[in-house]
């Protein structure tokens, strides 16, 4: 299991398909069921918590007593281990904007499961407009030989992502605002590879006259210059190649001869499949 230091310096860092698995078992709840609960499924290093995956825990929260299915927590999570041996128990995750009476129960569980878990809370029902994520970790309070409890501090929590997850979201940004309309699709697809490629373009341009307008400011005495801007537009022209402008479009249209030939040899496979396929179709129905 994962071992976690106790600095309350902690970061934990959680990836949006956490969120979205999170929100997901928050709308299949059961009509009774007032939140839900589950594991945290990540890495541990260097003072940083990393939740790259997470489950439901089935449970129901009475008075004075918490049921919850660990025998169906427990083979999940072996179940998970043969997929992704890599990410291990960090802690636990709940619905609302809150901690509840319940959860110093449920953090027992999980602190033998892991070594101080952290208890991660995603406010579903969007108090104040907005889904607030909220970390924490159970300090132990008490005096020797005398009464002891915890008391669950806030830590420090962003939202991380791979590249994979960002081409995700921005395609799910582009449903923001659509109208519900019977006549037109509510889907919407990726784009293909060269339309990817003109739309980095426009907005690497537009990021190229932000940066213009902001050195033609400063040059003119109309803004104050940051060091801390200079110093990163200095390594942005260092790491530029020093090429010619015939040596970058000969770069850049070999690799647009390149993807060009993926796209064909794509299309003629989806062509090849959806010709065997009718065949097979037209085969069966003879016989």
């Amino acid at each position: 299991m994962s071992t976690i230091n106790l600095p309350l310096n902690l970061t934990v860092r959680v990836h949006p398909v956490v969120l979205f698995q999170i929100v997901d078992a928050y709308e299949r709840r059961n009509a009774d069921s007032e939140r839900v609960i589950g594991t945290l499924l990540g890495s541990v290093d260097k003072g940083t918590v990393e939740v790259t995956n997470c489950f439901c825990l089935p449970h129901k929260e009475h008075t004075d007593q918490v049921e919850a299915e660990l025998g169906y927590a427990s083979d999940l999570y072996e179940l998970n281990q043969r997929v992704n041996a890599s990410e291990n128990i960090v802690g636990w995750w709940a619905s609302g904007h809150e901690v509840t009476n319940h959860s110093s129960v449920i953090h027992e569980y999980y602190a033998r499961e892991c070594m101080n878990p952290v208890h991660l809370t995603l406010d579903t029902s969007l108090t104040g407009a907005r889904m607030g994520i909220k970390a924490y970790v159970c300090v132990p309070l008490g005096i020797p030989g005398g009464k002891s409890g915890c008391m669950f501090t806030p830590i420090n929590v962003e939202v991380t992502s791979y590249e994979p997850e960002i081409v995700g979201l921005q395609l799910c940004m582009k449903t923001i605002g659509m109208q519900p309309n019977p006549n037109r699709s509510s889907t919407v697809s990726p784009m293909l590879d060269l339309e990817q490629v003109t739309d980095a373009s426009h907005k690497l341009l537009a990021l190229l006259a932000d940066v213009l307008a902001y050195v033609e400011d400063v040059l003119n005495g109309k803004q104050q210059p940051e060091n801390t801007v200079g110093r990163a537009l200095l390594d942005l022209i260092h790491s530029v190649p020093n090429m010619t402008g015939d040596q970058f479009a000969q770069m850049f249209n070999s690799n647009v001869k390149d993807l060009l030939m993926v796209v064909t040899l794509s299309q003629l496979i989806k062509t090849q499949l959806q010709l065997n396929e009718k065949l097979t179709s037209l085969t069966s129905f003879l016989n």
